[in-house]
């Protein structure tokens, strides 16, 4: 289990090698422009609510210096209840505005974050295996979970603070020059440290959140792959194994927490330092300045207060900034999904077939799963085999000959390398996807099945079975039988039980039996069979084996055997050896004439030996 051993991390750009040819934080932001557009409106008027209530705010001072220089210092009381009405009036207007900020910016933001989880899992849909091969799952689920969400939560509170708080400051400034252009280049001055750090801190912390954005991945992945492989787990007394690499992984995140964590408060110490530094050096000056008469009281009241005012956009900057890193690396790694290569893809003109006949064709195919062919040879090195429509052939080779490769070419699982494989004359690449894979079905050794009822699983080649009709039935009990799945109808809620995270509430024989129901279900044109009857006892497999003879009889097959009794369904036998297709013929003529075949079938009949030895010991 590679998340016990050593965790793999996808093919994606190291932070600190390429810190130079990675785009600003500006431009990468602006990516999630087309999925935030629809939101747009509302997010400036959120902006506009919140730079109204910070005018607001700093109209207040304003209020206060006529107070103390008119009516405290003449002492009339009656003049000072008009002011407290303003002052009342003027802070109801604020909370408003707060209000009306958080009402315009709130239901947009999860509007945006829907519109990238669904393209994001449009992507996964559409790229190739090769890439899912690749990539483990668990960097994929801190994407459209833990990435989006911070992104959401920076579209609808992070940005519309950032811009208005940035703007409230530089309005601010201008208020305090505007006061006392003395006091004002103070304050002016003293921010200068905080524009330097918050350009280093930018350098620093970018790098550290994307590790810590990556590192939770890794970690996403080691506890995906350790609840699914519990069994394993178990069965082998490892427990605490897993749980030590676990907590090695989690040790490595916390440690760039604290990264994270020493950085951010480098970047508060300025933020909280400076300004009352700035305070500081202000009150000195401001009270030698009113005592040479160059400023009243009330314009040094209304001064602080402005400044005062304005310690919350300052101070807030360091939590801001920091979202905004962490979102920028958060949409880094949503982009790395959508801008990776899809070699896969459908033709610009694709080519149709009305009446698919089920003509099977490998025409000279190579492949390899690397892109050296210096390091990594061709896999397959020239495979030419022919199935004609209505039969049956069966695959047969050694362990890692290439068989189970060979057959997801045909659904262009993977891509030949060279050579064409082709359908009814037609090369599978000429096909649009969906139309090619609505004439073929596959059934995998390792049967798969989603947290759905059994009718779903089994109908889900089938669209236009997704309700409920008298046709849908007939196709889900003839599949049914056909696989030898009648132990459905013995479950709590017969078709419609739900049969759990990948029907591992049923027995790896009854998920196999499902797999193969809902490859027969599909009525394809040419089926494709990848060694499905495995986990099949002796017994049930001659009754699937009897049963799917009706269906090949009729249905193009391509079937990978592991098992004498499985080569015995075709009607030609195809030997793959060394990356090519060595013989064809029938079982009995290669059994006598070709020496390679009889050994690979003399070492499928001592595996399925030690199968049933294997099984009747457990018995």
């Amino acid at each position: 289990m590679t998340a016990l051993t050593e965790q793999q991390h996808p093919p994606q750009p190291d932070a600190t090698a390429h810190q130079p040819a990675r785009p600003n934080t500006f431009r990468t932001l602006l990516r999630l422009y087309p999925y935030a557009k629809p939101a747009m409106p509302r997010i400036y008027l959120g902006m506009l609510a919140a730079l109204l209530a910070g005018l607001v705010a700093l109209a207040i001072p304003q209020v206060l210096q006529v107070l103390v220089d008119g009516p405290l210092s003449e002492g009339d009381p009656r003049q000072i209840w008009p002011a407290v009405v303003v002052v009342i009036a003027l802070g109801v207007v604020e909370a408003i505005m707060i209000a009306l900020r958080r009402w315009f910016v709130l239901t947009p933001g999860t509007h945006v974050e829907a519109r990238l989880r669904n393209a994001l899992y449009a992507r996964l849909q559409d790229l190739p295996v090769n890439f899912h091969d690749r990539w483990p799952s668990g960097q994929l689920l801190s994407r459209a979970v833990s990435d989006l969400n911070l992104i959401r939560r920076w579209i609808s509170f992070g940005i519309v603070l950032l811009v208005v708080n940035f703007l409230t400051i530089a309005i601010g400034f201008v208020i305090l020059v505007s006061m006392n252009w003395i006091l004002g280049l103070i304050f002016l001055v003293c921010s200068i440290p905080i524009w330097i750090y918050g350009y280093v801190f930018e350098e620093k912390y970018s790098v550290i959140a994307r590790r810590s954005q990556d590192q939770a991945g890794d970690l996403a992945t080691a506890v995906e792959e350790s609840v699914h492989g519990i069994r394993v787990l178990k069965a082998f007394g490892r427990g605490k194994y897993a749980l030590k690499n676990f907590e090695s992984q989690a040790e490595d995140l916390r440690g760039t927490e604290i990264e994270k964590a020493r950085a951010i408060a480098g970047i508060w110490l300025w933020l909280l330092l400076v300004p009352d530094v700035a305070f500081a050096l202000c009150l000195m000056a401001g009270v030698w300045l009113a005592g040479q008469g160059q400023l009243t009281v009330g314009e040094l009241v209304a001064f602080f207060a402005t400044a005062t005012v304005l310690r919350f956009p300052v101070e807030s900057i360091g939590f801001l900034l920091s979202m905004t890193f962490d979102t920028r690396t958060a949409t880094d790694r949503f982009f790395d999904i959508l801008d990776a290569p899809n070699t896969i893809v459908d033709p610009e003109h694709p080519l149709t077939i009305d009446q698919p006949q089920g003509r099977l064709t490998f025409e000279n195919v190579h492949f390899r799963y690397h892109d050296s062919p210096e390091r990594f040879p061709d896999l397959l090195d020239g495979v030419t085999l022919e199935l004609e429509p209505g039969e049956t052939m069966a695959l047969v080779g050694l362990t890692g000959s290439g068989k189970s490769t060979l057959t997801a070419l045909t659904t262009r699982l993977y891509d030949v390398t060279d050579g064409a494989v082709k359908l009814d004359g037609v090369d599978v690449r000429d096909l649009g996807r969906e139309e090619l894979r609505s004439h073929l079905a596959m059934a995998f050794e390792d049967a798969t099945l989603f947290s759905a009822s059994v009718r779903d699983n089994v109908l889900l080649g089938r669209p236009e079975f997704a309700e409920p009709s008298a046709e849908a039935d007939a196709a889900l009990t003839e599949a049914l039988s056909i696989a030898q799945a009648g132990f459905v109808y013995d479950l709590p809620e017969g078709v419609d039980t739900m049969v759990g995270e990948e029907g591992m509430s049923l027995s790896g024989g009854q998920r196999q039996r499902l797999a193969l129901a809902r490859a027969v279900a599909a009525d394809p044109a040419v089926l494709v069979l990848d060694d499905p009857l495995s986990a099949l006892d002796v017994d049930t497999e001659a009754l699937v084996e009897a049963a799917l003879r009706k269906i090949l009889a009729k249905t193009t097959a391509l079937i990978v055997a592991h098992r004498p009794s499985t080569v015995m369904l075709a009607d030609r036998v195809a030997l793959l050896q060394d990356g090519r297709v060595t013989a064809v013929g029938r079982h009995s003529d290669l059994l006598a004439s070709n020496e390679h075949y009889k050994f690979v079938i003399s070492s499928l009949e001592d595996e399925e030996r030690r199968e049933s030895m294997r099984k009747e010991d457990s018995l």
